[in-house]
């Protein structure tokens, strides 16, 4: 048995940016970094670091369903989206993502942080503007615009000071 996995989902690499900068900061040679998407082969750990990009507002049904099945580990989540640097959003969304976790694990903590969006949602967003909503279209153009350039060098350093709080709660 391991003593961390980092297993992430990552669609446009800003997770897996994320989940490199974390494993890369776990002590020992008892780890592995893993892409839940590609390796269907998941062994079992201590301690988890399960990584997810935001869709809706949560995670994806791998990842939930992946959470939903571990039972007395340690677990730490962390994520990436693309709306705005809100740490109430952020907040919101590692709830919803965390209720997948069963009481019988120890919950330690989440990091999210904002990640670049595909070329498409801007061009959706272009579509989907009316003289009603210009103002609201033009607030989610700004962000994507702005997210453009994240997970950048700031979000890689505050995940590994996620690490060195996570290492600090962690019993192996």
């Amino acid at each position: 048995m391991l003593d961390y996995l980092v297993l992430y989902q990552s669609e446009s690499g800003n997770t897996k940016k994320i989940a490199a900068s974390i494993f890369s900061r776990l002590p020992g040679n008892s780890k592995d970094l893993i892409d839940i998407d590609t390796d269907k082969t998941i062994p079992e750990a201590n301690v988890y670091f399960i990584g997810f990009c935001v869709h809706r507002g949560s995670c994806s049904m791998e990842v939930s369903d992946f959470l939903s099945d571990l039972s007395g580990k340690q677990i730490a989540l962390f994520g990436t989206c693309g709306m705005g640097d809100s740490p109430e959003y952020y907040k919101d969304i590692a709830g919803r993502v965390s209720a997948w976790i069963e009481a019988d694990n120890d919950y330690l903590g989440y990091f999210i942080c904002q990640g670049k969006m595909p070329q498409k949602v801007r061009m959706k967003y272009e579509s989907m503007r009316t003289n009603e909503n210009n103002d609201q279209i033009d607030r989610f153009i700004q962000n994507f615009d702005l997210a453009l350039t994240h997970p950048d060098d700031l979000d890689v350093e505050h995940a590994k000071v996620f690490v060195d709080h996570m290492l600090k709660k962690i019993q192996l």
